[in-house]
């Protein structure tokens, strides 16, 4: 007996990262199938922009996902116009390539900041009103890259696994309560951040309207592993069988280890600057550590 599908209408939909890419398309099929949405986007006037173009009294505002009290502000406001959240999409995230040994400190802490914490925040600031309610889904998106790990984006993959094995947990955690968890796996998209990259053998780089609807259909039927493309999926239940030497055989077969290693980063550069100016509370950091240098020395001078 085919499942009957949960009615999305009227319920409110939080996403982060909601001003561009996969977060946009999403905001937008899910403003479609009638839900309130909610867009937080480090960039605020976009996030304005875009829900203002979505109708059904869809709001946005700025949220930059590293700062907790930012993300409390961001759900407290969405709850205040929109009401209780009944669905968080976890989508805000950040891709810089390049060679592990060449990757500065200020790289690898933004992407652990925005992908791991950026999830984190989000899912430890709405569960409890969720539990307490009984009711509610989690949506985190992560990333093929967070079943395997790649050249040239070792931290990009390790902060995926986390998102990933976080959803696992959460997953198992929550069975039970009425809180669903899905795991969003898809391919490199035609998006920003997969800018420059070419396509594996035998995978079609999916749209982000094709991730979008997929969400979609996890919402109305609720699964974990969401996998864009599916056929995705199928090629990962073949490699889990198989010994590591078999795997990275059959990823080389499909030059699927040769994605992130050889992307144009000529055609990544627009992309790759405003990603390094993603995560504003790194560079104050930054400055603070400075500035305490500077005191010590002061100090030491007196």
């Amino acid at each position: 007996m085919a499942r009957e599908q949960r009615i999305l209408v009227g319920q409110v939909v939080a996403i982060t990262g909601g001003a561009r890419g996969i977060g946009k398309a999403t905001a937008q099929r899910l403003a479609r199938e009638g839900m309130k949405v909610s867009i937080g986007d480090l960039d605020g006037d976009l996030a304005e922009e875009v829900a203002g173009h979505l109708g059904g009294g869809a709001i946005g505002m700025e949220l930059d996902v590293t700062d907790v009290d930012s993300f409390s502000d961001f759900i407290e406001a969405t709850e205040e116009q929109l009401g209780p959240i009944d669905v968080l999409i976890n989508n805000a995230g950040i891709m810089q390539l390049g060679p592990f040994i060449e990757e500065d400190l200020a790289t690898t802490e933004r992407m652990i900041n925005i992908n791991v914490y950026g999830v984190h925040y989000g899912c430890k600031l709405v569960l409890p009103k969720m539990v307490a309610r009984r009711r509610g889904h989690l949506v985190n998106i992560a990333s093929v890259a967070g079943t395997a790990g790649f050249s040239n984006g070792v931290t990009y993959c390790g902060t995926k696994h986390y998102v990933r094995g976080m959803s696992e947990g959460l997953h198992s955690e929550l069975r039970g309560t009425g809180i669903d968890v899905s795991c969003v796996m898809p391919v490199a998209v035609h998006t920003e951040l997969g800018a420059g990259l070419p396509e594996p053998r035998g995978v079609k780089m999916p749209q982000p309207e094709d991730v979008a609807e997929e969400i979609c259909l996890a919402l109305k039927e609720p699964r974990f592993d969401v996998f864009v493309p599916r056929s995705v999926g199928t090629l990962q239940q073949v490699m889990s069988i198989l010994p590591r030497g078999g795997r990275e055989r059959m990823t080389r077969a499909m030059k699927a280890d040769q994605v992130l290693a050889t992307a144009d980063m000529n055609a990544r550069r627009d992309y790759e600057l405003r990603a390094a100016r993603s995560a504003p509370a790194i560079e104050t950091g930054k400055k603070k550590k400075k500035d305490k240098k500077k005191a010590k020395a002061a100090k030491s001078d007196d």
